[in-house]
């Protein structure tokens, strides 16, 4: 298969994932709670423990794609995610409902490094360009997965279930006859978990990115709590413009985006900026905390739209960030990497970003309700404008040192 050819099967890859994974999950909790009579404790761990799973197991992903190849943790990552989400489908028990997702956690675990590094090498000196229409791939499924799973709202959730199987049952036959075999780079590389662990600016470079991924999770966390502030009843509403903007932002222009940033900037100095706007995000937010008198109970007009309107402008500004980020977020782990072990080094990555957003939002969720006994609705978005701006600020300190700024050059 040719470069090219490539290219355009892991980018359906992408949108595939996305569009299976949200035809099911933003549904789940609904189908615990309602259908399965289970406690919101029940729920919450189930959920956790997938996002734990898939976050905290990418390192390992990272090296078994490093030392297997990988089309191997590719393919058995998509399978496995089929047989998790059939499980989800069919359980009743906890220890089920728990197995099942764990599976499904680890399974993205498996395959996203393994993706990842095939599109960095196949890619080659076009990976800015790539990765751009990779995240515009990825949020295409995300904005057409649960209209999907809307479609089926009158289907039985067991059903739904086997439908977004059946996508990723599909996905690993068409990857199985696609996919090149990758010569495994660990089965050469003997110092493997040495070098990585012990790139002492790739850490640095990930800690400071971390930050990213906290202030981009704030979508499912503090601002969804905010429309409910002051949109009542009809926060559902406002959650779902929410996304459906910050996904339609980036399908039309990820790609000018991504033009421009490629001619003005270093991958450093776009990483910078993409969080620079990102925590500008939240801005909005501090100049306007809190409900808007007698909008709490609107339903309609205009002044819905005005009380949810520092929301969507941290939405899109959020989803600008991310576009800054994303083209050059490989092309800088590759180069820091040095070309070796890309995928082993994009797992300690993403498992670094996950205990980042983990942890961050934990303290973000007891600030925010700290906030509201303190009467200081400002405050958790103050937080995340310094988190945000801090973060810039590391990167580029982090670009300027000899040795750091070296290894983030892109060859």
């Amino acid at each position: 298969m040719s470069n090219e050819n490539l290219v355009r099967l892991l980018l359906l890859n992408q949108f595939t994932i996305k569009l299976g994974f949200n035809m099911l999950m933003p549904y789940l909790a609904f189908h615990l709670t309602h259908q399965l009579d289970l406690a919101a404790w029940v729920v919450g761990l189930v959920m956790g423990v997938r996002n734990a799973s898939q976050r905290g197991m990418a390192l390992v992903g990272g090296y078994l794609a490093d030392r297997l190849g990988g089309r191997v943790t590719v393919l058995a990552g998509c399978a496995l995610r089929a047989a998790g989400f059939a499980l989800l489908g069919f359980a009743d028990g906890v220890c089920a409902l728990v197995v099942a997702s764990v599976a499904t956690g680890f399974a993205g675990a498996l395959f996203d490094p393994g993706v990842r590094s095939l599109l960095a090498v196949a890619a080659a000196d076009r990976r800015v360009r790539v990765f751009g229409w990779f995240n515009m791939a990825g949020q295409a499924g995300l904005l057409l997965g649960p209209l999907a799973g809307l479609a089926m709202s009158g289907l039985d959730f067991h059903v739904v279930a086997l439908v977004a199987a059946g996508v990723f049952v599909l996905l690993t036959v068409l990857q199985g006859v696609g996919l090149p075999a990758v010569s495994p780079e660990l089965r050469r590389e003997r110092r493997g978990w040495r070098i990585v662990l012990g790139n002492r600016s790739f850490w640095y470079f990930s800690l400071a990115m971390s930050g990213a991924y906290l202030l981009s999770f704030q979508v499912y966390l503090t601002l969804p709590l905010a429309m409910g502030r002051v949109l009542g009843a009809q926060r559902d509403l406002g959650v779902g413009e929410m996304f459906a903007l910050s996904a339609l932002l980036v399908i039309t222009l990820q790609g000018r985006v991504t033009a421009w940033a490629a001619r003005t900037m270093t991958a450093p100095r776009a990483m910078s900026a993409g969080l620079t706007v990102m925590g500008l995000a939240f801005v909005p937010l501090v100049a306007w905390p809190g409900p808007v008198p007698h909008v709490a109970v609107a339903d309609e007009g205009l002044a819905g739209q005005a009380a949810m309107a520092p929301m969507l402008v941290a939405a899109a500004l959020l989803a600008l960030g991310t576009m800054l980020i994303c083209p050059f977020e490989m092309e800088v782990i590759v180069a820091m990497s040095g070309g070796r072990l890309v995928a082993t080094h994009y797992g300690l990555y993403a498992t670094l970003s996950g205990i980042g957003v983990t942890v961050g939002s934990v303290l973000t969720g007891t600030l925010w309700d700290a906030a509201g006994r303190w009467g200081l609705a400002w405050l958790p978005w103050a937080i995340l404008i310094v988190i945000g701006w801090g973060c810039a600020l590391a990167m580029t300190l982090l670009a300027s040192r000899p040795v750091a700024g070296a290894a983030m050059v892109v060859r």
